[in-house]
């Protein structure tokens, strides 16, 4: 799970890092009104960034345990930390439904 998170985190910095760019090439590959060759270097600039650069590459993971499946994004914790916490009463806010 470490590896994971590690990966995780450099997908991260790699998007941050890139993303400005990486948007302004996409909308002038979409304009229309732009002239072909133009269009077709935004496109080869595009395809030359990491595929790690991508935001559909980004998982969102527990910030405790590093869990990738059942996070709440709200909250950025997994299912049982959430659980964990909400018993223990160490989320504001967050109590055991009764009725």
């Amino acid at each position: 799970m470490k590896n994971s998170r590690h990966i995780d985190q450099y997908r991260r910095q790699l998007f941050s890092k890139n993303e400005v760019k990486r948007l302004l090439y996409k909308a002038i590959a979409k304009d229309i009104s732009l002239n072909n060759k133009i269009r077709e270097k935004a496109i080869c600039k595009l395809m030359s960034y990491p595929k790690n650069a991508s935001i559909t590459r980004l998982q969102n993971r527990c910030i405790i345990t590093g869990r990738s499946r059942g996070v709440y994004q709200r909250f950025k914790l997994s299912r049982l930390s959430f659980r964990r916490l909400a018993v223990k009463g160490l989320i504001p806010g967050v109590f055991k439904a009764s009725w």
